[in-house]
Formats: C-alpha cells, sequence, structure tokens
C-alpha cells in the first residue's frame, strides 16, 4: 500500500466528496424542465435520479436526462440548467459534509489543497463561498473554465502549480479512472455516490483523512 503521509498536496473532488447538493439540484432543474415542452418527459428530475448522473460531463448528463435532444438543443438546455443551478445554489445550499470544514483548515496549515470538479464554471466558487473554505484552496479547475474532462483537469492543475506529486479524493468509479490515466494516488470517499471496488485507500467519513496522512 502507498504511503501517502510525504504528499503534501490534495487533490479534491466536489459533489459526493465534499457536499450533497443532489436535492437542490434536482429542485433548481426541475425549475427549467416543467417550463420546457421539450423536457416534458423528463419531469420530474429527482435526487436519485440526479445520483447516477453526478461526476459524469454536463454533456454526457444532459443526453441521459434528454435523450430525445439533438446536440444543439442538450447544449442549450444544459446552459439554462446549470444557469439556474448556480444561481439557486447560492441561497439554498450551504451545508457541507460533516467534518469537511475542520479537516480543510486542518489540512491547510500543512498542505496545499486544490478542487479539480466536472461542473460547470462558477461552481466550485459557488461552494467555496457558501461553506467559507474560500481561503483554504489554492486553485481549482472544471470543464466550464477548461473545457478539458478530469483527467486533464488535474494534469493541467498540477502543471501550472508545478505539482510533481498530489493525492485525489473522490467519490466515483469516474474519479478513480481519471487518476488512473494521471497516474496519481486516489482515496475513495465511501460516503459518497459511487462505489469503487478497486481503491487501495478509502475513508468512510471525511475526517478519516486525516488519519490516513498519519495526521491524528
Amino acid at each position: 500500500m502507498e504511503n501517502l503521509n510525504s504528499i503534501k498536496n490534495i487533490i479534491f473532488d466536489i459533489d459526493g466528496t465534499l457536499w450533497d447538493s443532489r436535492q437542490k439540484v434536482a429542485e433548481a432543474f426541475n425549475l427549467v424542465v416543467k417550463e420546457d415542452p421539450r423536457l416534458v418527459d423528463a419531469y420530474p428530475i429527482t435526487k436519485e435520479r440526479l445520483t447516477r448522473e453526478f461526476g459524469k460531463p454536463l454533456s454526457e448528463i444532459g443526453k441521459s436526462l434528454f435523450p430525445n435532444l439533438t446536440d444543439e438543443e442538450n447544449e442549450e438546455v444544459i446552459k439554462a440548467l446549470v444557469e439556474r443551478e448556480n444561481a439557486y445554489l447560492i441561497d439554498h445550499c450551504r451545508t457541507p459534509y460533516e467534518g469537511v470544514p475542520e479537516l480543510f483548515r486542518t489540512l491547510a496549515k500543512t498542505h496545499k489543497l486544490y478542487i479539480v470538479s466536472n461542473c460547470q464554471a462558477g461552481y466550485i466558487e459557488l461552494f467555496l463561498a457558501n461553506t467559507g473554505l474560500t481561503d483554504c484552496v489554492t486553485d481549482h479547475l472544471c470543464p466550464g473554465d477548461t473545457g478539458l474532462l478530469k483527467a486533464d483537469s488535474i494534469r493541467l492543475i498540477m502543471e501550472r502549480n508545478h505539482l510533481e506529486e498530489a493525492i485525489y479524493i473522490g467519490d466515483t468509479m469516474g474519479d478513480y479512472e481519471a487518476v488512473c490515466a494521471v497516474g496519481i494516488p486516489f482515496v475513495h470517499a465511501a460516503y459518497g455516490f459511487g462505489e469503487v471496488p478497486e481503491a487501495i485507500h478509502r475513508i468512510n467519513r471525511p475526517l478519516e483523512l486525516l488519519a490516513l496522512l498519519g495526521m491524528s
């Protein structure tokens, strides 16, 4: 098993790793879906439905939720969804998983923290502002900023911050596959949305990461 104690750069996923926004995202999506006659067959979008989608690129989520749309229509609808989502979450989603604020403030004293998530532009900033953790994070990236999927975004954040090594914390098989492509250690947030049987390292709650890093 890899020894993670000496690695001082930690990259986090958000959804299923740092908070659970599924119910609020479903509420925001439904505000758009019920207004658009092209989307009537998808209404209502539920938290349970979104569990199968979180972690995927936004274009794939659109194709899964609205399979009858053309690519052009899908792009239009996804834009409307994420704009409504960001506006809605500002006032309706402020609670990270238990232990996340303590984890970030403890780690930030000795480590550099980063976020890479398959989300829209503005979502990471919204998470950080709503949870009061902006000052703990050195840098962040998402496809909405770069047009890149997760593996390439991880590579880019490492390159632009001159990181020779890092750990990635995520909850889905998609996270695991991206991290394997980059070639850095992966820690499975097993309390999140996905199963990753292949993961060597796993935590069952956020603060268990401290013990895994030899900090408690």
